[in-house]
């Protein structure tokens, strides 16, 4: 990662979603300026935009179901490294339910949210591709209840409740790119915070 040149990141959307929000966090902390940031809804496509120079960097959830299968695309279709990895906390998460619904009979989830909270109460459980599209389908009355971002329910206080606040996960994520960092040794942070929290 050069600072100072002009790069463009990719990431999942749409916008609001977690991806959007730890990149734009990383690029800060990386203070990594003149860097635009496309939004795309399949990660596949990513490998392709950055293969055929149309992206630089690709940022994605470790915890994404997809991401096994990404990194050896990535690496044996592609060509393409993992370049950085990093820990983040995303939004505050929360289990969201329709104001209008008593009794919630069908709950939308992100597959990596699935276990955050127990889903046993619901007759229906509905994966969904990405987090923000649980909100809009709680907002137009697609499911009943759904794991989404808390600030989705301070922004539609009248339409929807909380049920259960989960609040942040820190989560792994990773970089992609074309030029790669290994010679065939460890690439880690100089120092690791949890051992010296003993």
């Amino acid at each position: 990662l050069i600072a100072g040149q002009s790069m463009l990141f990719i990431t999942l959307g749409p916008s609001g979603t977690n991806h959007e929000f730890v990149t734009q966090n990383y690029l800060s902390f990386r203070k990594l300026k003149d860097v635009d940031i496309k939004l795309i809804d399949n990660f596949y496509f990513g490998l392709e935009m950055i293969a055929d120079g149309r992206a630089d960097y690709m940022v994605q959830a470790a915890v994404h179901p997809d991401c096994s299968d990404l990194v050896a695309k990535a690496h044996f279709v592609y060509g393409i490294s993992v370049v950085d990895t990093f820990i983040s906390p995303g939004k505050q998460l929360a289990l969201l339910s329709r104001v209008d619904i008593n009794k919630p009979k069908r709950v939308a989830f992100q597959p990596a949210t699935r276990h955050y909270v127990s889903l046993e109460n619901w007759e229906e459980r509905i994966p969904v591709n990405s987090t923000m599209h649980v909100a809009e389908g709680l907002l137009s009355g697609a499911y009943d209840s759904g794991i989404t971002f808390l600030e989705i329910a301070e922004q539609h206080s009248t339409k929807l409740r909380v049920e259960i606040k989960i609040g942040r996960v820190d989560d792994p994520w990773i970089v992609y790119g074309k030029q790669g960092v290994s010679n065939g040794e460890i690439i880690a942070a100089p120092s690791a915070l949890f051992y010296n929290s003993k």
